[in-house]
């Protein structure tokens, strides 16, 4: 449901309940920030002592005051702070900033306390950012309830860190980017990340989303809103985040549990939601710099071009690692380069004009020129000296400027060729603040200092709004709840949505093993159920020929395990088929979660998956498969055959949409999924209850 934050953003008043003289206080911080703004709006300091705070006389209530107020920012002791609410409520507030902090973060009894507020505050009509925030900026509207200021411009960031906010403004600094709006998100009692990023991608002169939060609240809704912002409103969301690399707490009962961590589930989100998902505040700032230019690549292939051989070398190794190609240019294009070139110059890719820079800086242009106008270059990197012509002092500046000059008439050609195409060009410069890379970072032009920030800024352009097949499907409606996850209960449920599975019958004693063997040919399969990791402990046996075959392995695992039931099933064809698993687990914020990868015995050894939000569509499901780092098995190799790849990512489509219809489910499993090159077979199954 859209919510109406603007009393939040752009209230006709504000009154700071706990401004302060004393620059200790945050009262005080807030209010001297509210106060840069005083014809904007009426802004009314309240303080339980009256007097005068910052030079106005105080009210000691906000009744006090004497009118209606649209947002009262709050920062008084947690002791206090409900009777604040009720207070702001009935003087007619429609917004409330919680400064004050004491709640949810402090345990069971501080979150009960909070819940009450929430709902408080929801009965009115109202909206609560908090409590323990750190307040809110809008340059947009001159609302200033931050304790610091942040330069205007056009990214909203929402954070749960103020000191992060101050870097990243730092960070931005030196690519002319500022901020549109500045939340801190608190503990999100009512207003949530996913509020906000639905607010920020309708606010027009936001341009993109900048988030850091360690706490997503519902991450599935969060997904969605990103993606619908980046999708509908053309603002994309770039997300930093911490904690990846831990496992969730929970104890995982199967292989997807424990292969899967909190970075993979967020991770997943992301590549499903478009989202551009960066590691430092370093990293979002380049990103943001790369976004904030109008143009995308169309494709991955990136065009390296420099003026000296190891600034090439290093830029293409880095362009690479970042995920994208840097393919050898067609025979056109190299020759296009050479008439523009000397014989010296290297034109395959990377382009290197191997000194020829220094005897003519418009050879830069000349070489972009071409690059952007070839048919497989997506995108162009300049790497290396460009810049320090202009930059320099005598030297190689020449000692008459002349180098100089050229260099910025280079500058100048380059940035009009840019007008005339969609494709984007980045720059690493070893002098980035020079005057030939300003005039091209004017031009809509991303300059970077270091080459690893530039290869990251292609990545982001190219990456799109989402990768193609993938996106975020729905929850189907919940089904009726599996009440007990027994083996062949969990086969039953699978059976029934299409997913292909070998005969197999349950037996508790001998005699039922030999009835279940006349049903169907050998030979035969042999679990022990009710075992973890059934192959580990000696639970499975395979290639059971006949019945004496089978009988003798009962009789032997069972004295060994002792196992209450078994499963006789039919063994199916191996040959020529390659193991996989299916699997998914259910994140407490982001739902359910698909795993795909190489399965069998070694799953958990090789660690060969790919992660997705669920449920996952065929298309979405052969796009995972083909990126494993072990995909060229499914097209044969070495003589065996190519195995049903279509089939596979049905039986992952139709196993993820059970998963997600039933929400009771903690972790289903299907390890492993034999596909052939006549279908796709699941030969084992498990599902845990949560």
């Amino acid at each position: 449901m859209r919510r109406d934050l603007t009393a939040l953003f752009d209230p006709t008043s504000v009154a700071v309940l706990g401004a302060s003289d004393d620059p200790a206080k945050y009262g005080h911080a807030v209010a001297s920030q509210a106060l840069r703004a005083p014809g904007r709006r009426p802004v009314h300091l309240v303080n339980r002592r009256g007097g005068t705070v910052l030079g106005r006389t105080a009210a000691t209530s906000l009744t006090g005051i004497g009118e209606p107020v649209d947002l009262v920012v709050i920062s008084v002791p947690q002791s206090g702070f409900e009777d604040s609410v009720e207070e702001a409520l009935s003087c007619g507030a429609r917004a409330i900033v919680g400064i004050t902090a004491g709640f949810a973060e402090t345990g069971a009894q501080g979150l009960a306390r909070q819940r009450a507020i929430a709902e408080r505050v929801r009965a009115a009509g109202a909206v609560l950012v908090g409590p323990n925030c750190l307040g809110i900026t809008d340059n947009t509207t001159e609302l200033y309830l931050a304790s610091d200021s942040f330069t205007p411009g056009a990214v909203a960031l929402l954070s749960q860190s103020g000191n992060l906010a101050l870097e990243l403004q730092l960070r931005m600094g030196p690519y002319g980017l500022g901020f549109s709006r500045f939340v801190s998100l608190g503990n999100q009692a009512d207003v949530t990340l996913v509020d906000l990023v639905a607010d920020c991608a309708r606010h027009e002169p936001t341009r993109a989303i900048a988030v850091y939060a360690e706490d997503f609240g519902d991450g599935r809704s969060f997904a969605e809103a990103a993606a619908q912002a980046a999708a509908e409103a053309g603002k994309p969301v770039v997300l930093l985040t911490a904690g990846r690399g831990s496992a969730s707490a929970r104890s995982a009962k199967s292989h997807t549990g424990a292969l899967t961590t909190s970075g993979d589930v967020v991770a997943a989100a992301c590549r499903d939601a478009g989202i551009h998902l960066v590691h430092t505040p370093r990293e979002m700032a380049a990103v943001l710099a790369a976004l904030n230019a109008d143009r995308r690549a169309p494709g991955r292939r990136v065009a390296v071009f420099t003026d000296g051989g190891g600034h090439g070398s290093i830029a293409a190794d880095a362009v690479e690692a970042a995920g994208l190609e840097v393919p050898e240019l067609g025979t056109g294009s190299q020759q296009q380069l050479a008439g523009v070139l000397w014989e010296q110059s290297a034109v395959g890719n990377p382009v290197d004009l191997a000194g020829m820079g220094e005897q003519d800086p418009m050879s830069y242009a000349h070489s972009v020129r071409a690059l952007i106008r070839a048919d497989e270059v997506d995108a162009v990197l300049m790497t290396g000296y460009f810049g320090g012509y202009a930059a320099a002092e005598g030297g190689l500046g020449g000692a008459d400027g002349t180098l100089g000059a050229a260099e910025l008439e280079a500058a100048h050609a380059i940035a009009a060729d840019l007008t005339r195409s969609g494709k984007p060009l980045v720059v690493q410069s070893m002098y980035p603040r020079s005057r030939s890379c300003q005039v091209l970072a004017r031009a809509g032009v991303p300059v970077y200092e270091a080459v690893e920030d530039a290869a990251r800024a292609l990545a982001a352009l190219a990456a799109g709004p989402a990768a193609e097949g993938s996106g975020i499907t729905g929850l189907p409606p919940a089904a009726d709840p599996l009440r007990a996850a027994d083996y062949h209960g969990t086969r039953r449920l699978l059976e029934a949505a299409g997913v292909a599975f070998p005969p197999a019958r349950e037996v508790c004693s001998e005699q039922e093993l030999r009835a279940a063997a006349g049903e169907f040919a050998g030979p035969y399969v042999l679990k022990a159920l009710h075992v973890l990791h059934k192959s580990d402990a000696g639970g499975v046996a395979l290639q059971l020929a006949d019945q004496d075959a089978l009988v003798d392995a009962y009789r032997t695992m069972h004295a060994a395990l002792g196992a209450p039931s078994y499963s006789v099933e039919a063994m199916a064809d191996l040959s020529g088929g390659i193991e996989l698993i299916v699997g998914v687990n259910r994140d407490p914020r982001f739902g359910p979660i698909a795993m795909v990868g190489l399965g069998g015995v070694l799953t958990e050894a090789l660690g060969d998956v790919a992660f997705a939000l669920a449920p996952v569509t065929a298309q979405r499901a052969e796009q995972l498969l083909r990126g494993l780092r072990s995909a060229a098995l499914l097209d044969g190799v070495r003589g065996r055959p190519a195995v049903d790849v279509a089939a596979a990512a049905t039986a992952v489509e139709r196993i993820t949409a059970v998963a997600a219809a039933h929400p009771e489910i903690a972790e289903l499993e299907v390890n492993p999924l034999l596909v052939s090159p006549s279908g796709a077979l699941a030969l084992d199954s498990r599902a845990v209850l949560g």
